[in-house]
């Protein structure tokens, strides 16, 4: 799939929910889904809701070490492009450079597609010339037009052709260096993946390996001087799939000193000059010679520094010319420590590389075939917990969102255009192939080990336990012995999101069958059998590189293809998600591949029905062309069953008599053609007794068990009988047969199976005579049950002949019971004529004979003639009907005639019922009523008095529904509303009609509320005052809940609409953003009926309206009664946020409570920075003035804003609340006005005034009595200092900010003016009046200023309020630190007080 194609999911495939039923037995259903689910390889399974298996591993003990995973290392063709690009990266580094791919369109380039598309077109001379490249471009999907081909020769030539060069051992003209190129800056420098020497394992020589099978024996370890020499080894660690995968195998070296003929030939691709050929032949003896004085280099400065080194003088030499002359053009390869000159390399170097160079033969390992690629063993081990975390935080850092929300058709995508990426290196973990026998399963499982509850001990016994399934009696695996790792015993995997399972089938072609316990969900793409060739082929074509040295690669677990592209191919692929909680059950040799979408545990096992046999024989032919290990005989599984056929399923009884069959002729060919060899030795072996890999065939790696062949000479080897020319070439009297079973001896197993399969058609072919019997030969009831008890005995399966048997007998059963019942009367409920016959016709058609058939004949001969019922009369009476009806009722069968007096019978009540109905006793009649009628006339027998009194039923039920259907479109609101005279007028023509109508009804009810309402407004506007809103706003909700247009409803709309303008404009006005208060808590004081406030919000529910409406309307006028109110009882509380008190605390001016500095705002000092102070030394101007949210509430507007809303409030022809709490809020501003200016207008205050304004506009001045202390000349001294310190903080403040008043707060000195006790007195009410009203007062600044010039200076609230400011506000952590800056800040003050 290219980089930019999107992946496209493959269709579902089938989902099974079976029932109880279906789910008690497990291989019976997948024997029953078979020939549906085959035909998709794959099937996912839903158990019953109710069947939840507990959790049975235990996790704290639970701890494993997961593989590695490099996503885009497990594509096929990925892959293969990455060996690509590091061989030809290997390339460039011999020639000193570094390999950059360059970016076309945005993309890079794939080199690997376009070296082989070059190919493909006949190679790069070829494409030249006839101009292919924009074919190429064409072809690597890049669009036409643009000039890309010559880009791409461009970049061939410069990259891919030197190294095609080398490939094909031409020599290059000129050295080769890569040509800079507009675009090299900004490409990015490839680095290897080394995947050879990072996941590779050893591949085999002469055959594969199974996936489960671990026979092969151990290669020689890694000799100490191998780890010296290659550093690479020292962090190499190769590990397979669990058991699946061998280890890394290396040859040990030979310790002595290789002898000169031992030195290996250059390589057969590299060309040596014709002039370095000439001085190899005379310059043998110049070893010691001119290079011996020359300077070390230093590529060969490693080689030279021990000079008693037994390879010194092997390696101080050209290994392409064979002489040790010019030294300093001699380089040392770092991978071999081999030396080459630099004139002898092709193409030659002019200039010693720099950094690490590789020689030719090391380079040419890009030539060799890639090694057999496995997966990488993690070096952390892992907990369930652990393991989980890692790969939640991994999957919520990749997605950037939570797990749970990742759509699993997003991480769908993103995986496979992982694995198709060559830029993007993914790398996950995955917990695969985990033996549950050492770890413990998922599902409880009676071991012994621990104690399980009743719960656990049903689902242990479960056949949908993982642990059981493998071993029913319906399973071939539990005739083997051996607990096979993944086959017979689960395997377990715990997964994270992108560790993927790649593209294989089971071993032997067996079943599987995967639970996922919990977790995300994982998903599964399979390929029916069907389509398994195709599958090879496809993979096999698309990526040859890959097959060409590792054939049975698909085998390995290692290697992926996404499904698009098979499917491009003609492989059907289907997918699913298998959910926590199902099961997915692949079939046999049915490829299947894929991922897991988050953290998951899963467990898996194989399995193996009768319907396997065949399928596994045939794999075993497979293994053998393949020479691929066995990880059981097969022919061993079957001579195992057919030892005891007595055990065996019925149908598992068959499928081995088949197959064994099969077996047996095969045996004899095999023996017979041995014979006609020569071979007539023979000795009985029991091969099940020695170990696999005694008796494997040395060329197929077969594990044999009817026979061998050995040789008496090569005791260590033997074969089996397909190959029995590869075993050695001794003579044939050396030869010897192996055997297990004689001819006979099978043959005998064979009659055995027979029996035990036939003994079904036996009994098969008695069961189909004792069905088929006719009249006359029909046998007993007791020989067919003896038949039933016969297929118990024997367990035959559940099959078509056996039903049909059961069916007969209960029928019998039925019979017997039901004519026993008839002919003694005591049936639960009469029998019809119809009954009656088809009873009669059932006991003839039985096989055996039934006594009572002739008495039940008799009495369906005594049916009465149904005509003698039917009277002549068109209407009978009732009592002669009912008469009748009780005779009829007497018989043993319901007769015909009986159903037609009924008829009559209820023909005559129901039209009594409409005349009743109808008439005037009758009383109201509804619609349904009239409904009822007519549904039950339906059912009565019709007759022409029945259709007359239908059709006018029907007449007055359409008039009233018409009537109906009217008043429903007047009482709807979304269609237009009528005027009251109209439907006053539809009300009264409805009421003349005899029904009773729901809808006439409510319309009448509604013209009785819209009179109403015209009388509640008429009162209302003819009142003394003005009506009040919620009174409107009411009027107004029920005017339109009316379906009357009424006139009046448009006027009372725009007179709330204006009110609510009103409102909104007051309340932006006076409400703060996000304020939680309303505007009539605001407009109206604050009265403290509650003692108890809530520590968490600023304002608490004791300030509701009804504490705020607490006084009455004359108290709210009386500014007395208000601050009474509120210089009531407090909680003392530390600030809004209720938390313990800390450093940097102020106090509200009102209500006296503490708040912190960090919590809500302070007053800046030094005031607004557009009115700033003009003179800083006026403490009494510096704003400290702090008012809590608690206490002031709102904007507090200007009075001319509160008038001018006034002013809008008396157009309103509408009563406010909010309205009258304004116009109170507005008397009392307006009265405190007069009061303070009456007051501030005294000479008194005036004096104040000025000398206040005199002291701002003057320079610093000592007293009197200061200047005559400052005659000496110490004082003045200290006169000069604080004069030259307030000048300095002045110009500090000037240029650092606030910050720089903190050493001129302890120099402030007051009180500055005096204020007569009364005065004061007189003030302080006025500021405590003025500072709970919502309104700014200018007055309450100056009140305020004159308070606080007549005061001290408050050394401590002014550094407070200084501090916050110039911290921004924030908090200072630590009671500590905070106690220790007040207590220093308290003796600073002191000590200059002192000063």
């Amino acid at each position: 799939m290219e980089g930019g194609d999107e992946f496209v999911p493959p269709p579902e495939c089938p989902v099974f929910e079976p029932s109880w039923e279906e789910f008690a037995d497990p291989l019976g259903y997948i024997a029953k889904i078979r020939p549906i689910a085959e035909k998709s390889g794959i099937c996912k399974i839903r158990p019953p809701p109710d069947w939840q298996p507990p959790f049975a591993v235990e996790v704290d003990n639970f701890r494993f070490t997961p593989r590695i995973q490099r996503l885009n290392e497990l594509e096929a063709e990925t892959r293969v492009k990455l060996n690509y690009l590091d061989r030809i990266a290997k390339f460039w580094e011999i020639q000193g450079s570094s390999l950059k791919i360059p970016h076309i369109e945005r993309r890079i380039l794939d080199l690997f597609s376009l070296a082989k598309i070059v190919t493909e077109e006949g190679g790069f001379e070829t494409v030249c010339k006839e101009r292919r490249w924009a074919r190429v471009a064409q072809k690597l999907g890049y669009p036409p037009g643009k000039n890309i081909g010559s880009l791409l020769r461009s970049h061939y030539e410069r990259i891919v052709y030197p190294f095609e060069m080398f490939q094909s051992g031409a020599s290059l003209p000129v050295p080769c260096k890569p040509r800079p190129y507009e675009s090299d800056d900004v490409d990015k420098e490839y680095k290897p993946h080394s995947i050879p020497l990072r996941q590779s394992v050893q591949p085999s020589k002469m055959s594969s390996y199974g996936r489960r099978a671990n026979r092969l024996q151990p290669e020689p370890e890694p000799t100490e001087e191998d780890i010296e020499k290659n550093p690479e080894l020292k962090k190499l660690q190769i590990y397979g799939a669990g058991p699946k995968m061998m280890g890394l195998g290396l040859v040990p070296r030979d310790k002595a000193r290789k002898k000169d003929s031992d030195i290996p030939p250059p390589p057969p691709n590299l060309i040596v000059k014709d002039e370095v050929k000439k001085k190899e032949e005379g310059g043998a003896d110049d070893l010691d010679g001119s290079g011996k004085d020359e300077p070390c280099t230093k590529m060969t400065m490693r080689l030279r520094r021990n000079i008693t080194n037994p390879q010194f003088v092997d390696s101080f030499v050209c290994r392409m010319c064979g002489r040790g002359d010019e030294d300093e053009k001699l380089l040392l390869c770092d991978g071999c420590d081999d030396n080459y000159h630099t004139f002898c390399l092709l193409p030659p170097l002019s200039d010693p590389p720099k950094g690490n160079w590789r020689c030719p033969k090391c380079v040419a390992e890009c030539k060799k075939p890639a090694e057999a690629f496995g997966f990488e063993q993690a070096t952390r081990e892992y907990t369930l917990q652990s393991f989980g975390e890692m790969a939640d935080t991994f999957k919520a850092d990749y997605f950037n969102m939570p797990v749970h929300m990742v759509p699993t058709e997003l991480v769908e995508k993103e995986f496979w255009r992982l694995v198709s990426s060559i830029e993007e290196d993914v790398t996950v973990e995955y917990g695969a192939d985990i033996h549950s026998k050492e770890f413990g399963s998922g599902f409880p499982v009676n071991n012994g080990k621990r104690h399980l509850s009743e719960e656990e001990e049903e689902y242990a016994r479960s056949g949908w336990n993982l642990n059981v399934m493998p071993v029913l009696e319906q399973s071939v695996l539990c005739h083997i012995n051996a607990d096979i790792s993944g086959m017979k015993v689960p395997w377990l995997y715990v997964g994270m999101v992108f560790s993927a399972f790649c593209w294989h089938i089971e071993d032997h072609w067996s079943y599987s069958i995967n639970y996922l316990h919990w977790g995300e969900p994982k998903t599964w793409y399979g390929v029916p059998s069907v389509a398994a060739e195709k599958l090879e082929e496809v993979m096999k074509k698309l990526t040859p590189e890959l097959f060409e040295f590792q054939p049975d690669l698909l085998h390995q677990l290692v290697t992926i293809m996404n499904p698009n592209i098979l499917m491009a191919h003609g492989v059907p692929v289907v997918r699913t998600n298998q959910c926590a909680g199902e099961f997915v059950i692949t079939f046999p040799r049915a490829y299947h591949s894929g991922f897991n979408q988050g953290y998951n545990f899963a467990e898996a096992v194989n399995f193996c029905t009768a319907d396997w046999l065949p399928t596994g024989r045939s794999c075993i032919e497979h293994y053998r062309r393949l020479r691929r290990y066995c990880v059981f005989s097969h022919e061993e599984l079957t001579c195992k069953m057919a030892a005891c056929p007595e055990k065996l399923d019925l149908n598992l009884a068959a499928a081995t008599h088949r197959e064994m069959f099969i077996i047996v002729q095969e045996e004899r060919k095999l023996r017979k053609a041995l014979l006609e060899k020569g071979v007539t030795e023979a000795e009985r072996e029991a091969f099940e007794l020695l170990p696999d890999d005694e008796r494997q065939c040395d060329k197929c790696k077969t594990t044999c068990f009817l026979s061998a062949l050995a040789c008496t000479n090569c005791t260590e080897r033997l074969v089996c009988l397909y190959h029995t020319q590869d075993l050695c070439s001794c003579p044939t009297d050396k030869l010897y047969l192996r055997y297990r079973y004689t001819l006979d001896e099978l043959l005998a197993m064979l009659h055995r199976l027979k029996v035990r399969a036939e003994s079904f058609d036996s009994w098969a072919n008695r069961v189909k005579e004792a069905l088929e019997q006719e009249e006359g030969n029909k046998i007993g009831i007791k020989d067919l049950e003896v038949l039933k008890e016969e297929a118990a005995d024997r367990k035959f399966p559940d099959n078509e002949l056996l039903q049909r048997l059961t069916g007969v007998l209960d029928d019998i059963h039925r019979c017997r019971s039901r004519s026993t019942e008839l002919l003694n009367g005591n049936q639960t409920s009469r029998m019809s004529l119809q009954d009656l016959r088809t009873l009669v016709e059932t006991m003839h058609n039985l096989p055996c004979v039934i006594e009572q058939l002739g008495e039940v004949q008799v009495g369906m001969l005594e049916e009465p003639n149904g005509d003698e019922w039917k009277k002549a009369a068109p209407s009978p009476p009732a009592a002669d009907i009912q008469a009748l009806l009780e005779e009829g009722a007497l018989l043993p069968v319901v007769a015909p005639a009986c159903e037609l007096l009924a008829g009559l019978q209820e023909q005559g009540r129901w039209l009594e019922q409409v005349r009743r109905t109808l008439g005037p006793e009758g009383g109201e009649v509804t619609l349904a009523v009239l409904r009822n009628l007519m549904e039950a006339g339906c059912n009565v027998p019709q007759s022409v008095s029945v259709e007359t009194a239908m059709a006018e039923l029907q007449e007055l039920l359409t008039i009233a529904e018409r009537w109906e259907e009217k008043a429903q479109i007047c009482l709807e609101h979304s269609r237009q509303k009528h005027p009251l005279s109209t439907l006053e007028a539809i009300v009264n023509e409805a009421q003349l009609i005899p029904v009773q109508l729901p809808n006439i009804l409510s319309l009448q009810a509604c013209l009785s509320q819209a009179r109403a309402w015209v009388t509640d407004l008429e009162e209302i506007q003819n009142g003394e005052h003005y009506p009040c809103l919620d009174d409107l706003e009411g009027l107004v909700a029920i005017g339109r809940d009316l379906p009357v247009r009424m006139e009046e409803l448009r006027q009372l709309e725009l007179q709330v609409a204006s009110a609510h303008s009103w409102r909104d404009k007051a309340s932006k006005t006076f409400l703060k953003k996000s304020s939680q208060h309303s505007l009539l808590e605001v407009l109206c004081p604050r009265v403290a009926k509650s003692k108890k406030r809530e520590e968490d919000c600023v304002s608490s529910e004791a300030d509701s309206d009804v504490n705020v409406l607490g006084l009455t309307a004359q108290d709210l006028r009386d500014p007395g009664a208000i601050v009474k109110c509120t210089n009531g009882d407090r909680d003392q509380l530390v600030c809004v946020c209720g938390g313990p008190p800390r450093p940097l605390v102020h106090r509200c001016h009102l209500c006296k409570d503490w708040f912190h500095g960090g919590c809500v705002p302070f007053p800046s000092v030094l005031g607004p920075a557009e009115a700033p102070l003009s003179n800083i030394l006026c403490w009494w101007d510096w704003d400290t003035r702090f008012l809590c949210p608690r206490c002031q509430r709102s904007r507090r507007p200007r009075l001319e804003t509160i008038l001018a809303l006034l002013v809008a409030l008396q157009r309103l022809p509408v009563r406010l609340p909010e309205g009258e709490a304004l116009q109170c809020l507005t008397e009392r501003a307006i009265n405190w006005q007069g009061r303070a200016k009456q007051a501030l207008e005294t000479p008194e205050i005036q004096g104040l005034l000025e000398r206040l304004q005199e002291l701002r506009q003057t320079e610093i001045k000592e007293e009197k009595k200061t200047d005559d202390f400052c005659q000496t000349s110490e004082l003045r001294r200290r006169f000069f200092g604080l004069f030259l310190f307030i000048f300095c903080t002045l110009l500090s403040l000037w240029l650092l900010g606030v910050e720089s008043l903190v050493p001129l707060v302890p120099c402030l000195k007051g009180p500055v003016i005096e204020l007569a006790p009364s005065t004061r007195t007189q003030l302080e009410e006025l500021q405590l009046e003025g500072d709970i009203l919502e309104v700014t007062l200018d007055q309450t600044q100056t009140i305020y200023r004159l308070l606080q010039a007549a005061s001290p200076p408050p050394h401590q609230t002014l550094l407070t309020l200084v501090q916050v400011e110039e911290k921004g506000g924030e908090i200072v952590r630590g009671e500590q630190k905070g106690q220790d800056q007040n207590s220093t800040s308290a003796e600073s003050i002191q000590s200059r007080e002192q000063t």
